[in-house]
């Protein structure tokens, strides 16, 4: 995908963005946790009011569950590699539990920490769709139960405007109340870039929201993380109430989806750059967020690996340097009624080198739509129903062409066709807090090869919060 493409798109975002009226930002809230509800008091009574008391004494609590389970049927494949969807019909679930708990250290500080309890694999192992269809699967699954520490940091906000905001969409990892409409927030610690990047009122949420990993986030960028999907870092970000700008520095994994992150502070990194502005059309909320990356991890070029795969070369590890890769994202939402709401995303790296850490896609396009439920008395209900288009670089296809093997594509030869997802969802609200989820997702040239599949992923969600 020529560079020309994306700048283009960029140019003409941010003219469409100054020229539409300014409306209020909604508060950031990241893929990050558990969307709080009122509900405690169905399972514990004056819980609710517990936890109200122990916020005024400077704690917080909060938590979720989500429990997916997701199968797919057999289907056309006339071979198959290491990285390959598997062709017979299967079913996998996993399961994660946060604990977010917060302290209030001195004037707008606080120190939070999430515990979290996983377990359970994606479909054969989170391999053969770089849009994978179960965005809350890692790469690194577990039959047991397993307890990790997925966020640890420390936040400080400086208030710049005596006037103060409340948002739409309660941060759950902050405490309850109105922030200044002007302000600067520095966090350090371990983090999800998804908590401040790439945000979507739509499709943000593998939990509540759309799950194939295309649509929760931008595909062709590759985000900064370990094979969980956290890592360490520093963000500032600035916020008047209608517009943004986010900055982040971050820690890249050592080995390409790997659980160690590089001891090389100074050497492998990411950094980001994200601008936002948010509009009035018709009197109905919008927001443009343009993203910029530099991610520097010890990988190699697709070139290299296509000469040493075709050599029969099997250790390439003296082809690893560090490298520079550019991305860049362009991601929009729109408000159209009282229920409904549109929203889009345009991804590309520059898909010279490997890609290491999100998935593997160069190039990507996404759009869909959001309805709850108001017009059949259920307004706690949502319909979801977008896609993802993606594609590789030329060096990209070459190497899985000549039967190379990535970190999620490689089924040992390649009849190249960009990936599409098509992805529908009825979330349905049983409870405040509480909601049952079902999923269809049609996956067609999964891992961009046309010899395999259309692919047909069923699936059911059960998530609750407090």
């Amino acid at each position: 995908m020529r560079a020309g493409w994306w700048k283009g798109c960029l140019m003409a975002a941010g003219l469409v963005a100054t020229a539409l009226p300014p409306t209020a930002a909604q508060a950031q809230r990241g893929i990050a946790g558990p969307i709080y509800q009122p509900n405690i008091d169905a399972l514990v009574e004056g819980g609710e009011a517990w936890l109200e008391r122990l916020e005024a004494q400077g704690w917080f609590l909060r938590g979720q569950f989500t429990g997916i389970v997701q199968a797919h049927p057999g289907f056309r494949s006339p071979y198959r590699g290491e990285a390959s969807l598997s062709p017979k019909d299967e079913t996998r679930n996993t399961q994660s539990i946060d604990l977010v708990l917060g302290r209030r250290l001195w004037d707008n500080a606080e120190i939070v920490a999430v515990p979290t309890l996983t377990r359970g694999y994606g479909l054969s192992n989170s391999v053969g769709v770089a849009s994978f269809p179960n965005g809350e699967a890692f790469r690194l699954g577990s039959r047991d139960p397993t307890l990790w520490l997925s966020r640890l940091f420390l936040r400080q906000t400086l208030d710049l405007s005596g006037d103060t905001v409340l948002g739409t969409d309660p941060d759950p990892m902050r405490f309850t109340g109105p922030l200044a409409r002007e302000r600067i927030t520095l966090t350090i610690g371990r983090v999800s870039v998804w908590d401040f990047f790439d945000d979507n009122r739509y499709a943000h949420d593998a939990r509540t929201q759309f799950m194939s990993w295309g649509l929760v986030g931008t595909g062709a960028f590759d985000f900064a993380a370990d094979a969980r999907g956290f890592t360490d870092g520093l963000v500032a970000e600035w916020e008047d109430g209608r517009s943004a700008v986010r900055a982040g520095a971050f820690r890249v994994a050592r080995d390409a989806n790997s659980l160690a992150l590089e001891p090389r502070w100074f050497t492998g990194w990411q950094a980001l750059l994200q601008l936002e502005r948010g509009w009035s059309a018709n009197g109905r909320p919008g927001m443009v967020r343009l993203l910029g990356g530099l991610s520097r991890p010890r990988s190699a070029r697709w070139d290299q690996l296509t000469a040493a795969q075709l050599a029969g070369e099997t250790e390439t590890g003296a082809l690893r340097a560090f490298r520079t890769k550019q991305m860049a994202a362009l991601n929009l939402e729109q408000e159209l009624t009282d229920s409904l709401g549109a929203f889009a995303r345009l991804g590309w790296n520059n898909g010279r080198e490997q890609n290491w850490m999100f998935t593997e896609m160069d190039w990507s396009v996404s759009a869909g739509l959001s309805l709850t439920g108001l017009g059949w008395e259920r307004p706690g209900d949502t319909v979801g129903l977008a896609f993802n288009l993606g594609g590789l670089s030329p060096g990209h296809r070459r190497f899985l062409a000549a039967g190379g093997i990535g970190f999620i594509t490689g089924d040992g030869r390649l009849n190249y066709a960009p990936e599409t997802v098509v992805e529908t969802y009825y979330d349905l609200r049983l409870a405040p807090g509480l909601n049952l989820a079902a999923n269809a997702q049609l996956v067609v040239n999964p891992a961009y090869n046309a010899d395999r599949g259309p692919v047909p992923v069923l699936g059911l969600r059960l998530h609750a919060a407090f």
